[in-house]
């Protein structure tokens, strides 16, 4: 008598060929996976039956899900420490990640009032840019410094060197302010994420070591990719804040 054909259990076939795509490249890197109804489409399954074998792959630790995201492999995310005063670059090399900076734009431009109000000048070199790790896109960076600091760069320079080796003057430190945004449509396409996502956008201010403002940045990371540190302070101490950070309000007062 001949015996039936095994069972087909469709949601783990499904969770089968994806886990096979993520292995094989197909799927890594925290790529974004299709939506469950393109993948309900594709499989010819019902969502249920999709969400079944992405929960699957979820308790494995191969893909995850965010809210505004959907979808997506599943990978350690950027960690920067706020502590310190350093570069992108300079964290990703100490995590192992291989960096890449891709420059948009290099230009001489009327500043805009957010940044001639902070670094006092009419006139600043604008460089935009987008930062990759391991070839994949986290950050769109745009950064503003007074024209006469920048005068001597070239788009060559600042495509292999951060603005903290170029400029010309000793620095001090930095404030940095990090609020959570949606992703606007042009921030969207070059990060490879939805539309109206949660991107976290960080203000960086830098300043010379007398105190005068000479860099303001604004860094764009997908939420689903980024991570920002702070060392706290031994519990013993009077105060739980670490050391240089404020709370603000939605207002920005403190």
């Amino acid at each position: 008598m001949t015996e039936p054909p095994p069972r087909r259990i469709r949601y783990r076939e499904i969770a089968d060929d994806l886990r096979a795509r993520i292995e094989e490249g197909d799927l890594r890197g925290r790529r974004l996976l299709p939506s469950e109804s393109e993948l309900s489409t594709r499989y010819e399954a019902s969502r249920v039956t999709v969400r079944k074998a992405l929960d699957g792959l979820r308790a494995e630790g191969l893909v995850d899900s965010r809210q505004g995201f959907g979808w997506f492999v599943a990978t350690e995310p950027i960690r920067q420490h706020l502590g310190r005063l350093g570069t992108i670059e300079e964290q990703l090399e100490a995590d192992g990640r291989a960096s890449e900076r891709r420059i948009l734009d290099f230009a001489f431009v009327a500043a805009p009032a957010r940044v001639a109000e902070v670094l006092g000048v009419d006139q600043v070199l604008r460089v935009d840019r987008v930062n990759l790790a391991d070839g994949e896109p986290f950050a769109r960076v745009t950064v503003w410094c007074p024209e006469e600091l920048g005068a001597s760069l070239s788009r060559a320079q600042v495509a292999e060197h951060t603005f903290l080796e170029l400029l010309p003057v000793p620095l001090g430190g930095a404030v940095q302010t990090i609020e959570a945004q949606a992703a606007s449509a042009a921030d969207a396409a070059l990060l490879e994420i939805p539309v109206g996502s949660p991107v976290l956008v960080c203000e960086r201010i830098t300043s010379d070591v007398g105190g005068h403002p000479v860099l303001v940045a604004e860094h764009v990371f997908p939420g689903h990719r980024s991570a920002f540190t702070v060392d706290l302070p031994h519990p013993a101490r009077a105060s739980m804040a670490p050391s240089g950070l404020r709370l603000v309000d939605g207002a920005g007062r403190r």
